[in-house]
């Protein structure tokens, strides 16, 4: 296979506007590169409204069919869609608004959280979006976390009410034909910084059971994607956080905990990421860490010719044998694996 149209397929990128044309950079990406999903935002935070992929229903679907139809094969189009505060689709573009994870949580019955997860699905699936990033796996066991457990994204601080959320929103979202992705692996919720914006070490912080609820669903064969928080433990990898390691990667998740599905980073240009490493060294240490695909958000930082780029230093990293063939092959392999249950 052509090492560009392989390589194409382990990224996850996204892009300004809310129509795309055959000029478009995104357009090359997937009709030429072999992008392999896109990731779809209603602001940019470096740039103006205009920018948003999201105005409307009618828009949105529009957009989505352009872009699966430029892609020769399955393309994913994803989105955070995890109720309350992280929706990108919100009710002042004609949707209709979700709870919160946290607010979901509190409904002992789950009845909630099962119907909002297949409207989710229903909703997401009409308008031509096939993942969503979510739900999140996170115990709210600090409820001071400034990116989850004061956002509201978690369904509780116990390990079984959180497994059991997941998997209903799994369950429910892969019956419309939308596929889930839990995150932000090995565990965001005792955090005490945000991943968006610092460096994140839950080495004192982080508790063992914050990987029942993967460990569940693993072991139940429910789950096909996980995303890699940018989370340092220093336990488990005295050097890099768990989106660019190897122990995390390819021993706890793989071997230990024996998960063959999807791995995905979470925004690679995260500043826990960018702050301390390039962002194309970190591209070469999470492929050779295990990960399947890496997202580039082009949301905190925007470039449109990124994905070239990367190609060019990828090719430059196998011919000085910083990273193998086989490596982005068994990566490719999952992909196309995770590719086969979209609709």
């Amino acid at each position: 296979m052509d090492l560009q149209k392989l390589l194409g397929q382990l990224f996850i990128i996204g892009f300004r506007g809310n129509e795309v044309t055959s000029t478009s950079p995104i357009a090359a990406d997937i009709s030429v590169r072999a992008l392999g999903g896109v990731i779809l935002f209603d602001n940019f935070l470096t740039t103006p409204a205009e920018s948003s992929n999201v105005v409307s229903a009618k828009q949105l679907s529009s957009l989505c069919t352009t872009l699966q139809n430029l892609a020769s094969s399955k393309l994913i189009i994803g989105i955070d869609q995890e109720g309350g505060r992280v929706c990108r689709l919100k009710d002042k573009h004609g949707f209709q608004s979700i709870p919160s994870p946290e607010e979901m949580g509190k409904d002992e019955s789950f009845q909630l959280s099962l119907n909002q997860a297949k409207k989710t699905g229903e909703l997401l699936s009409e308008n031509g979006i096939n993942v969503n990033f979510a739900p999140v796996a996170d115990l709210n066991s600090n409820p001071d976390n400034p990116i989850i457990g004061k956002f509201g994204r978690s369904f509780s601080a116990s390990s079984e009410t959180v497994t059991r959320h997941c998997e209903i929103w799994i369950e429910q979202m892969e019956k419309c034909g939308v596929l889930g992705c839990m995150k932000h692996f090995p565990g965001h919720g005792s955090s005490t910084k945000d991943s968006h914006f610092d460096f994140v070490d839950i080495t004192k912080s982080w508790k063992e059971n914050e990987l029942l609820p993967y460990k569940n669903l693993i072991d139940q064969q429910k789950v096909r994607a996980i995303m890699l928080g940018h989370l340092f433990h220093s336990d488990m990898d005295t050097q890099y956080p768990a989106s660019l390691s190897r122990r995390i990667v390819g021993n706890l998740l793989r071997r230990q905990m024996q998960f063959h599905g999807l791995v995905i980073t979470d925004d690679i240009q995260m500043k826990a990421i960018s702050s301390r490493y390039g962002l194309l060294e970190s591209v070469i240490l999470a492929l050779n860490a295990g990960v399947d695909m890496i997202i580039i958000g082009n949301n905190l930082a925007y470039d449109s010719d990124i994905l070239a780029k990367i190609y060019k230093h990828v090719d430059q990293a196998l011919l000085q044998g910083h990273i193998s063939l086989k490596t982005l092959e068994n990566a490719y392999t999952r992909v196309q694996t995770f590719k086969a249950a979209l609709p």
